[in-house]
């Protein structure tokens, strides 16, 4: 009798526990606190766009990030990002990026890494595959507005006096 009452005292709090423990392996946010939740690990917020619908980030630091649709934007080049970008967030950097690509001399490579090593520098180190990139933090300030990826290149085209085919 004694076994049965320690048995379901037991599963009573391992129910009442077990929400809770789901909610602490993974959040899920509006997009101002994916940028609070970048300054918190040592990354400027101006890495992700101001357009980020959601995200959720895990215990084990896998980041993944929703935005509404796949948007442009420019840092010092133009930067793709996908509808959903991953990554693996841990202080200082996002490592195995996947949904971001930057353009480079008319070609668009992925990146792969961001790393801030010493925020004292001043750099943030970009790794797009077949080389690293180092830029300022100060490019990252701030999250910038990102375009829908068509009406950005439209916008390009008038702006070199070509009219947008249809």
């Amino acid at each position: 009798m004694a076994f049965l009452k320690l048995f379901t005292i037991s599963l009573s709090l391992l129910l009442l526990i077990s929400p809770s423990l789901s909610l602490s392996s993974s959040s899920s946010s509006s997009s101002s606190s994916i940028h609070n939740l970048l300054r918190s690990k040592g990354l400027p917020a101006g890495l992700l766009p101001e357009e980020v619908n959601s995200y959720t980030f895990s215990e084990d630091g896998h980041l993944e990030v929703f935005l509404d649709a796949p948007c442009l934007t420019k840092y010092e080049n133009r930067v793709f990002f996908e509808r959903v970008v991953t990554a693996n967030l841990t202080y200082g950097s996002l490592i195995g990026v996947k949904g971001l690509q930057q353009e480079e001399l008319f070609v668009w490579l992925p990146v792969k890494d961001i790393i801030v090593d010493d925020p004292s520098s001043g750099l943030i180190l970009f790794d797009i595959g077949i080389a690293y990139k180092q830029l300022s933090l100060s490019l990252f300030e701030d999250p910038p507005h990102c375009k829908p990826q068509d009406g950005l290149r439209n916008h390009v085209r008038k702006e070199k006096g070509f009219k947008a085919q249809r």
